[in-house]
């Protein structure tokens, strides 16, 4: 049976809403500042793109921030769609099949 609990924000959501929105930086500044794109950052803020581990460290030097904030908002945000979608009823828990000696 799949989970249907309450999803995650996704990590462009945050960066646009507590970050760029909240310091009054659009994309095209923000593009510049993170030494990418404006295509980037929209499809960030859009929730169309993840945040790599690239991204992270672009993020942690210009925020001020931990880049493992933005790794682990990503994975939580990845792991929740995964768990909407994954079927593991066919998955069976791997033990060892070593033979024990007589």
């Amino acid at each position: 049976m799949l989970k249907r609990e309450m999803p995650p924000v996704h990590p462009g959501e945050i960066l646009k809403t507590l970050f760029m929105d909240a310091m009054g930086i659009g994309i095209k500044e923000a593009a510049n500042d993170l030494d990418v794109t404006p295509k980037t950052v929209s499809a960030l803020v859009n929730g169309h793109q993840g945040i790599s581990a690239e991204m992270a460290l672009r993020l942690s030097k210009a925020f001020g921030t931990s880049s493992d904030i933005w790794i682990n908002l990503q994975k939580d945000f990845d792991l929740w769609k995964a768990r909407q979608h994954v079927n593991l009823d066919n998955v069976r828990v791997i033990t060892s099949r070593k033979k024990t000696a007589a």
